[in-house]
């Protein structure tokens, strides 16, 4: 069993030693200065080394992006220089790593800002609170995005671009889920503009090309990847036709030849929204014909069977990553997961309980001898 998922898979130029990768996931470990890397990240991400491709926790490409405490940068030289032995270690322990870029939109909250409100496609207002230091805040009406804004953007995005290639990456992931940004100006019911940004769902897709043929530019596209979540409201972010907006965003990633195309598809239960809609992946299947990843709530066996049936070409773990730094060692020879100490403390602050002391299956077994 499972055979299927140690096969390697390349992925344009990216070549992946099996097809358990790990999803990225926002830690909040970037403490002490503010928003750059640090050595305990570094400790994380090497213990997961063995994942067939990680994916990092999302990093924000600019000030005006991130609005999340202690998650990392890469607008910065301090920033690039403090990714690249984190980006060593992983290469050290032979695993591949490509970096998420992120900007949050209309998610960051002014206190991020000096008080100035967030951008995002039109002037809308997320639903909720958002995590602050100071605690959780309500969401601010966003300011629509003049074309001089969208320009400036994606200026952000090719310098990330550029800092992650300095670092020492093997590719880049545009963050293009989850109601941020880039999500923020697919789906209707968040784009509200009546340029040539907004209407049709070829329309609405315009920022997404743009942004990738920036960072294209910088990386080639068989070293470039998107995230999408076509699947029902994300942080307030829903569309009223997701088959038209998400087929038209896969036929420009399609056009462009992204080196792979992940999807994450939740069940009822999904973190950002409700999402028990019909899933979108067959459709896109259809369209994009380079490698697909799918993610969310999977179990090792459906994994396997979603690989072997040619649903996708490989799967992301997430929060299975957390507490298993050897998921695929577990994975090849059927051991239990450890479950996650699933508090928010655990998740989120910025401290290595929680974070780095999850013992391997050797450690484990290693332990029970004593």
């Amino acid at each position: 069993m499972h055979d299927v998922l140690f096969q390697p898979l390349k992925m344009g130029a990216l070549e992946a030693k099996n097809r358990i990768f790990m999803a990225p996931l926002t830690r909040g470990r970037a403490a002490d200065p503010m928003f750059t890397p640090n050595e305990l990240m570094g400790t994380y991400y090497q213990q997961r080394a063995g994942a067939g491709m990680i994916l990092t926790e999302a990093t924000g490409i600019s000030v005006e992006g991130l609005g999340w405490p202690s998650a990392p940068g890469i607008w910065s030289d301090e920033q690039t220089e403090a990714w690249k032995p984190i980006v060593k270690g992983v290469h050290d322990a032979g695993g591949l790593i490509v970096m998420q870029l992120w900007h949050m939109g209309r998610i960051v909250h002014p206190y991020f800002l000096g008080g100035k409100p967030p951008v995002s496609a039109s002037a809308t207002k997320a639903p909720g609170e958002a995590h602050t230091p100071e605690g959780k805040s309500e969401y601010a009406t966003a300011r629509e995005m003049t074309k001089e804004d969208i320009d400036r953007t994606i200026a952000d995005y090719r310098r990330a671009a550029e800092n992650a290639k300095k670092a020492g990456f093997d590719g880049v992931q545009l963050h293009g889920a989850n109601g941020y940004l880039v999500d923020q100006f697919l789906r209707d019911k968040t784009n509200l503009r009546t340029d040539e940004y907004g209407g049709s769902p070829e329309n609405r897709t315009r920022f997404m090309r743009e942004v990738l043929e920036a960072i294209i530019d910088v990386w080639g596209a068989d070293r470039v990847g998107i995230r999408l979540s076509p699947n029902g409201d994300s942080q307030g972010t829903d569309d009223s036709n997701p088959e038209a907006t998400f087929g038209a965003a896969t036929k420009v990633i399609e056009e462009l030849g992204l080196a792979f195309l992940e999807l994450r598809e939740p069940g009822p239960d999904g973190t950002f929204g409700q999402t028990d809609v019909p899933k979108q992946s067959p459709m896109i299947r259809n369209i994009y014909s380079g490698p697909l990843i799918l993610n969310s709530d999977y179990t090792a066996r459906e994994a396997d069977d979603d690989v072997s049936n040619g649903k996708c070409d490989a799967v992301s773990f997430g929060r299975p990553y957390i507490s298993n730094p050897d998921l695929e060692k577990r994975v090849a020879v059927g051991a239990d997961f450890n479950p996650n100490k699933d508090v928010p403390k655990s998740w989120y602050f910025p401290i290595p309980q929680g974070y780095t002391d999850y013992p391997t299956l050797e450690e484990e077994k290693a332990a029970s001898a004593a």
